[in-house]
Protein backbone atom coordinates (compact mmCIF):
# COMPACT_ATOMS: atom_id res chain seq x y z
CA UNK A 1 0.00 0.00 0.00
CA UNK A 2 1.08 3.61 -0.40
CA UNK A 3 2.45 5.42 2.65
CA UNK A 4 -0.80 7.37 3.10
CA UNK A 5 -2.79 4.12 3.25
CA UNK A 6 -0.39 2.72 5.88
CA UNK A 7 -0.79 5.86 7.98
CA UNK A 8 -4.57 5.71 7.62
CA UNK A 9 -4.61 2.07 8.72
CA UNK A 10 -2.32 2.89 11.66
CA UNK A 11 -4.70 5.66 12.69
CA UNK A 12 -7.69 3.31 12.58
CA UNK A 13 -5.84 0.62 14.58
CA UNK A 14 -4.78 3.13 17.23
CA UNK A 15 -8.30 4.52 17.46
CA UNK A 16 -9.76 1.05 18.09
CA UNK A 17 -7.09 0.33 20.73
CA UNK A 18 -7.72 3.65 22.53
CA UNK A 19 -11.49 3.11 22.51
CA UNK A 20 -11.06 -0.35 24.07
CA UNK A 21 -8.75 1.03 26.78
CA UNK A 22 -11.10 3.93 27.60
CA UNK A 23 -14.19 1.68 27.78
CA UNK A 24 -12.49 -0.74 30.20
CA UNK A 25 -11.03 2.19 32.16
CA UNK A 26 -14.49 3.68 32.69
CA UNK A 27 -15.87 0.31 33.79
CA UNK A 28 -12.92 -0.22 36.16
CA UNK A 29 -13.52 3.18 37.78
CA UNK A 30 -16.70 1.79 39.38
CA UNK A 31 -14.58 -0.94 41.04
CA UNK A 32 -11.57 1.24 41.84
CA UNK A 33 -12.04 0.84 45.60
CA UNK A 34 -11.88 -2.97 45.35
CA UNK A 35 -8.84 -2.74 43.07
CA UNK A 36 -7.01 -0.45 45.48
CA UNK A 37 -7.76 -2.78 48.37
CA UNK A 38 -6.43 -5.71 46.36
CA UNK A 39 -3.17 -3.94 45.46
CA UNK A 40 -2.66 -2.69 49.03
CA UNK A 41 -3.48 -6.07 50.58
CA UNK A 42 0.21 -7.08 51.14
CA UNK A 43 0.69 -4.18 53.60
CA UNK A 44 0.08 -5.26 57.24
CA UNK A 45 -2.43 -2.66 58.37
CA UNK A 46 -2.89 -1.32 61.88
CA UNK A 47 -6.29 -0.91 63.46
CA UNK A 48 -5.27 2.50 64.77
CA UNK A 49 -2.16 4.66 64.87
CA UNK A 50 -1.34 3.66 68.44
CA UNK A 51 -0.69 0.06 67.38
CA UNK A 52 1.96 1.09 64.86
CA UNK A 53 5.13 0.91 66.95
CA UNK A 54 8.48 -0.31 65.68
CA UNK A 55 7.28 -1.23 62.21
CA UNK A 56 5.00 -4.16 62.99
CA UNK A 57 2.21 -2.61 60.88
CA UNK A 58 1.33 0.57 58.98
CA UNK A 59 -1.49 3.02 58.38
CA UNK A 60 -2.38 3.45 54.68
CA UNK A 61 -3.72 6.92 53.96
CA UNK A 62 -4.15 9.68 51.38
CA UNK A 63 -1.70 12.50 52.07
CA UNK A 64 -3.08 15.19 49.77
CA UNK A 65 -6.51 16.48 48.80
CA UNK A 66 -6.21 15.26 45.20
CA UNK A 67 -4.71 11.87 46.04
CA UNK A 68 -8.04 9.97 46.00
CA UNK A 69 -8.82 11.28 42.52
CA UNK A 70 -5.35 10.72 41.01
CA UNK A 71 -5.07 7.28 42.57
CA UNK A 72 -8.46 6.28 41.18
CA UNK A 73 -7.43 7.43 37.70
CA UNK A 74 -4.13 5.57 37.95
CA UNK A 75 -5.72 2.31 39.07
CA UNK A 76 -8.46 2.55 36.44
CA UNK A 77 -5.93 3.24 33.68
CA UNK A 78 -3.79 0.30 34.75
CA UNK A 79 -6.85 -1.97 34.75
CA UNK A 80 -7.83 -0.65 31.32
CA UNK A 81 -4.40 -1.42 29.86
CA UNK A 82 -4.32 -4.93 31.32
CA UNK A 83 -7.89 -6.04 30.65
CA UNK A 84 -8.00 -4.58 27.12
CA UNK A 85 -4.56 -5.96 26.22
CA UNK A 86 -6.02 -8.66 23.91
CA UNK A 87 -7.69 -5.92 21.84
CA UNK A 88 -4.76 -3.53 21.44
CA UNK A 89 -2.27 -6.37 21.03
CA UNK A 90 -4.42 -7.76 18.23
CA UNK A 91 -4.55 -4.33 16.58
CA UNK A 92 -0.77 -4.13 16.75
CA UNK A 93 -0.44 -7.63 15.32
CA UNK A 94 -2.95 -6.92 12.53
CA UNK A 95 -0.92 -3.88 11.48
CA UNK A 96 2.44 -5.67 11.47
CA UNK A 97 1.45 -9.17 10.26
CA UNK A 98 1.01 -8.36 6.52
CA UNK A 99 4.71 -7.45 6.33
CA UNK A 100 5.97 -10.71 7.87
CA UNK A 101 7.01 -13.90 6.13
CA UNK A 102 5.37 -17.21 6.96
CA UNK A 103 8.23 -18.43 9.20
CA UNK A 104 8.36 -15.06 10.96
CA UNK A 105 4.65 -15.32 11.78
CA UNK A 106 5.25 -18.81 13.17
CA UNK A 107 7.98 -17.55 15.50
CA UNK A 108 5.70 -14.70 16.59
CA UNK A 109 2.95 -17.15 17.57
CA UNK A 110 5.45 -19.14 19.62
CA UNK A 111 6.74 -15.97 21.27
CA UNK A 112 3.28 -14.75 22.29
CA UNK A 113 2.21 -18.21 23.48
CA UNK A 114 5.24 -18.39 25.80
CA UNK A 115 5.51 -14.70 26.77
CA UNK A 116 2.05 -14.42 28.32
CA UNK A 117 2.38 -17.28 30.87
CA UNK A 118 5.95 -16.22 31.71
CA UNK A 119 4.86 -12.65 32.45
CA UNK A 120 1.86 -13.83 34.47
CA UNK A 121 4.10 -16.22 36.42
CA UNK A 122 6.56 -13.46 37.26
CA UNK A 123 3.76 -11.08 38.25
CA UNK A 124 2.17 -13.72 40.48
CA UNK A 125 5.50 -14.49 42.15
CA UNK A 126 6.05 -10.80 42.90
CA UNK A 127 2.62 -10.53 44.51
CA UNK A 128 3.34 -13.63 46.62
CA UNK A 129 6.59 -12.25 48.05
CA UNK A 130 5.30 -8.69 48.48
CA UNK A 131 4.07 -9.27 52.08
CA UNK A 132 7.49 -10.64 53.07
CA UNK A 133 9.34 -7.75 51.42
CA UNK A 134 7.07 -5.14 52.98
CA UNK A 135 7.41 -6.66 56.44
CA UNK A 136 11.21 -6.63 56.09
CA UNK A 137 11.16 -2.95 55.13
CA UNK A 138 8.76 -2.04 57.93
CA UNK A 139 10.89 -3.93 60.47
CA UNK A 140 13.61 -1.32 60.02
CA UNK A 141 11.39 1.30 61.66
CA UNK A 142 12.83 2.22 65.07
CA UNK A 143 10.75 1.81 68.25
CA UNK A 144 8.47 4.67 69.15
CA UNK A 145 7.86 5.56 65.50
CA UNK A 146 4.74 4.91 63.42
CA UNK A 147 4.41 4.14 59.71
CA UNK A 148 1.91 6.22 57.76
CA UNK A 149 2.11 5.15 54.12
CA UNK A 150 0.60 6.93 51.17
CA UNK A 151 -1.69 4.66 49.19
CA UNK A 152 -0.34 6.17 45.99
CA UNK A 153 3.21 5.14 46.94
CA UNK A 154 2.03 1.66 47.95
CA UNK A 155 0.37 1.20 44.56
CA UNK A 156 3.49 2.45 42.75
CA UNK A 157 5.60 0.01 44.75
CA UNK A 158 3.29 -2.91 43.96
CA UNK A 159 3.06 -2.10 40.25
CA UNK A 160 6.81 -1.68 39.98
CA UNK A 161 7.41 -5.06 41.58
CA UNK A 162 4.90 -6.73 39.25
CA UNK A 163 6.44 -5.15 36.13
CA UNK A 164 10.03 -5.91 37.16
CA UNK A 165 9.29 -9.57 37.86
CA UNK A 166 7.07 -10.01 34.80
CA UNK A 167 9.53 -8.45 32.33
CA UNK A 168 12.55 -10.18 33.90
CA UNK A 169 10.92 -13.56 33.26
CA UNK A 170 10.94 -12.74 29.52
CA UNK A 171 14.78 -12.72 29.32
CA UNK A 172 15.19 -16.49 28.67
CA UNK A 173 12.49 -16.31 26.00
CA UNK A 174 14.42 -13.54 24.27
CA UNK A 175 17.53 -15.74 24.20
CA UNK A 176 15.54 -18.61 22.69
CA UNK A 177 14.19 -16.33 19.95
CA UNK A 178 17.73 -15.15 19.16
CA UNK A 179 18.77 -18.78 18.83
CA UNK A 180 15.82 -19.65 16.59
CA UNK A 181 16.74 -16.91 14.12
CA UNK A 182 20.40 -18.00 14.17
CA UNK A 183 21.95 -15.00 15.95
CA UNK A 184 23.23 -16.77 19.10
CA UNK A 185 24.22 -20.45 19.32
CA UNK A 186 23.53 -22.68 22.30
CA UNK A 187 27.25 -23.37 22.79
CA UNK A 188 27.96 -19.65 23.06
CA UNK A 189 25.09 -19.19 25.53
CA UNK A 190 26.43 -22.07 27.63
CA UNK A 191 29.83 -20.35 27.76
CA UNK A 192 28.24 -17.25 29.25
CA UNK A 193 26.75 -19.00 32.30
CA UNK A 194 29.15 -17.59 34.92
CA UNK A 195 28.71 -14.00 33.80
CA UNK A 196 24.97 -14.44 33.33
CA UNK A 197 24.45 -15.84 36.84
CA UNK A 198 26.46 -13.01 38.36
CA UNK A 199 24.67 -10.42 36.23
CA UNK A 200 21.24 -11.80 37.07
CA UNK A 201 21.87 -11.56 40.82
CA UNK A 202 23.26 -8.04 40.45
CA UNK A 203 20.19 -7.13 38.40
CA UNK A 204 17.95 -8.69 41.06
CA UNK A 205 19.61 -6.62 43.77
CA UNK A 206 19.27 -3.38 41.79
CA UNK A 207 15.88 -3.88 40.12
CA UNK A 208 13.86 -4.95 43.13
CA UNK A 209 12.58 -1.96 45.09
CA UNK A 210 13.26 -3.74 48.39
CA UNK A 211 16.64 -3.94 50.08
CA UNK A 212 16.08 -7.40 51.55
CA UNK A 213 17.65 -10.57 50.11
CA UNK A 214 14.23 -12.24 49.81
CA UNK A 215 13.19 -10.18 46.80
CA UNK A 216 16.59 -10.54 45.14
CA UNK A 217 16.64 -14.34 45.50
CA UNK A 218 12.98 -14.67 44.51
CA UNK A 219 13.67 -12.73 41.31
CA UNK A 220 17.13 -14.05 40.42
CA UNK A 221 16.62 -17.74 41.23
CA UNK A 222 13.82 -18.45 38.72
CA UNK A 223 15.57 -16.41 36.03
CA UNK A 224 18.75 -18.49 36.42
CA UNK A 225 16.70 -21.69 36.13
CA UNK A 226 14.92 -20.36 33.05
CA UNK A 227 18.29 -19.35 31.56
CA UNK A 228 19.62 -22.90 31.78
CA UNK A 229 16.33 -24.14 30.26
CA UNK A 230 16.93 -21.73 27.37
CA UNK A 231 20.51 -23.03 27.00
CA UNK A 232 19.30 -26.65 26.88
CA UNK A 233 16.65 -25.78 24.30
CA UNK A 234 19.19 -23.89 22.17
CA UNK A 235 21.67 -26.79 22.21
CA UNK A 236 18.96 -29.20 21.08
CA UNK A 237 17.82 -26.74 18.41
CA UNK A 238 21.40 -26.37 17.11
CA UNK A 239 21.71 -30.14 16.77
CA UNK A 240 18.41 -30.31 14.92
CA UNK A 241 19.49 -27.51 12.60
CA UNK A 242 22.85 -29.21 11.91
CA UNK A 243 21.11 -32.50 10.99
CA UNK A 244 18.72 -30.66 8.71
CA UNK A 245 21.54 -28.82 6.93
CA UNK A 246 23.60 -32.01 6.48
CA UNK A 247 20.64 -33.79 4.90
CA UNK A 248 20.36 -31.16 2.21
CA UNK A 249 17.24 -29.30 1.11
CA UNK A 250 13.87 -30.99 1.38
CA UNK A 251 11.84 -32.01 -1.66
CA UNK A 252 9.80 -28.83 -1.50
CA UNK A 253 12.79 -26.52 -0.91
CA UNK A 254 14.92 -24.92 -3.59
CA UNK A 255 18.63 -25.67 -3.68
CA UNK A 256 21.12 -22.89 -3.20
CA UNK A 257 22.08 -21.32 -6.50
CA UNK A 258 25.42 -19.81 -7.41
CA UNK A 259 24.45 -16.30 -8.45
CA UNK A 260 28.01 -15.01 -8.86
CA UNK A 261 28.14 -12.93 -12.07
CA UNK A 262 30.41 -14.23 -14.82
CA UNK A 263 32.09 -12.39 -17.66
CA UNK A 264 30.24 -12.43 -20.99
CA UNK A 265 32.06 -13.86 -23.97
CA UNK A 266 32.30 -11.75 -27.15
CA UNK A 267 29.19 -11.99 -29.30
CA UNK A 268 29.72 -14.12 -32.39
CA UNK A 269 28.61 -12.53 -35.64
CA UNK A 270 25.50 -13.99 -37.22
CA UNK A 271 25.95 -15.25 -40.75
CA UNK A 272 23.43 -13.74 -43.12
CA UNK A 273 21.26 -15.93 -45.29
CA UNK A 274 21.69 -15.57 -49.04
CA UNK A 275 18.44 -13.67 -49.40
CA UNK A 276 19.53 -11.32 -46.58
CA UNK A 277 23.00 -10.58 -47.96
CA UNK A 278 22.31 -7.16 -49.39
CA UNK A 279 24.27 -3.97 -49.13
CA UNK A 280 21.71 -2.56 -46.70
CA UNK A 281 22.29 -5.34 -44.17
CA UNK A 282 25.26 -5.94 -41.85
CA UNK A 283 25.69 -9.51 -40.56
CA UNK A 284 22.04 -10.17 -41.32
CA UNK A 285 20.74 -7.07 -39.50
CA UNK A 286 19.04 -4.05 -41.01
CA UNK A 287 21.56 -1.63 -39.37
CA UNK A 288 24.77 -1.72 -37.38
CA UNK A 289 22.96 -2.57 -34.15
Amino acid sequence: MPLVEHLRELRNRLAKAVVAIVVVMIAAAFYSEQLMQFLAEPVPKCEDLANSDGGNCAIVSFNTLTSPFTTTIKVSLMAGLIVSSPVWLYQLWAFVAPGLHKHEKKYTYYFVAAAVPLFVGGAYLSYVILPVSIKVLLSLTPGGSANILSLDEVLDFTIRMVLVFGLAFELPLLLIMLNLVGIVSGRRMAGWWRGVVMGVFVFGAVATPTTDPVGMIALSGPIVVLYFVAVAFSLLNDKRRARKESAGPADDEASELDLTPESIEPVEPVAALPEQATKDRVNGYDDVT
